[in-house]
């Protein structure tokens, strides 16, 4: 939703009643779909979306750039979900291993078999973003925030760390395990979908194990951030490895559907009321402020 952020920037600077109004329906769009991604429960996502327009009106005209509007706004916005009446909702705070994310000897020699698909496609989709959904929810909130950030709303490592206070170094961990998660659980929709054919491999453990070595660095490998020496590494070894090569390219589709994932939208009603509210407010301050 960074393109809304823009655009709303690009309003603002008007500063007629119009296009304050016209920005603001974008601001409220954003925070909304934001909110529905990391609260999960469209309440939630309609009080934190007000809790936020209320806090950061009087603070717009002060924004020059998107990138700081969508710093502000994602922060104000991670705060309120975090600390929303149903914690319940969120998945426990536990830390995702590595190691539990990886493919076992069965995975590998199942990525390794030959595969014939469902021809259900419409079907397939439209379960796979229901699939997505709930595997992002299910994520352990302190990794769902920095996979939402990072892949669903386009920001970058380092707007993710000045919204989370986190470590560079941490955010990627994060997110690497946070994005073999979703993987996981979309492969669970496609072995449900489609027939597999598996052959045994007799030297699978032993190749298991080297396959494992590459692991941690996928996300690096994808988003160009390994170094040019474990970048050729990996990628030698994935050139004699099809199991591997095929669970790079499952991670990156992974992605790729986060990405894309389609965006909710806040009742039209209530967010208009809402915007009326919030403006007629803001224009007493404005008048108050000049007397």
């Amino acid at each position: 939703m960074r393109s809304d952020i823009e655009q709303a920037i690009l309003l603002l600077k008007r500063g007629d009643a119009g296009a304050m109004e016209k920005a603001v329906a974008l601001l409220q769009r954003s925070v909304f779909a934001f909110s529905m991604r990391v609260c999960g429960q469209r309440q939630d996502a309609e009080d934190t979306m007000q809790e936020v327009l209320v806090k950061s009106l009087p603070h717009l005209a002060k924004f020059d750039s998107s990138r700081a509007l969508a710093v502000w706004l994602y922060k104000v916005a991670k705060n309120r979900c975090l600390m929303s009446r149903r914690k319940g909702k969120f998945a426990p705070k536990v830390e995702l291993s590595l190691e539990e994310l990886m493919p076992d000897r069965e995975d590998f020699e199942r990525l390794d078999g030959r595969i014939s698909m469902s021809p259900e496609g419409a079907a397939i989709r439209s379960e796979q973003g229901r699939r997505l959904r709930e595997a992002i929810r299910s994520l352990p909130p302190h990794y769902r925030i920095v996979l939402v950030l990072r892949d669903m709303e386009g920001l970058t490592d380092e707007e993710v760390a000045e919204i989370t206070g986190l470590l560079p170094g941490t955010i990627r961990v994060r997110l690497h395990r946070a994005r073999l998660f979703v993987r996981r659980e979309l492969a669970k929709l496609k072995e449900n979908t489609r027939n597999s054919v598996v052959r045994r491999d007799v030297k699978g453990a032993a190749r298991t194990r080297r396959c494992k070595k590459m692991f941690a660095g996928l996300s690096d490998y994808l988003d160009g951030q390994l170094d040019d020496f474990s970048c050729e590494e990996l990628e030698a070894h994935m050139n004699g490895c099809q199991p591997c090569k095929k669970f790079l390219r499952s991670l990156e589709t992974a992605i790729k559907h986060c990405q894309h994932s389609p965006t909710e939208r806040p009742d039209p009603n209530q967010a208009a009321a809402l915007r009326k509210q919030l403006l007629a407010t803001y224009s007493r301050a404005l008048a108050n402020a000049g007397n």
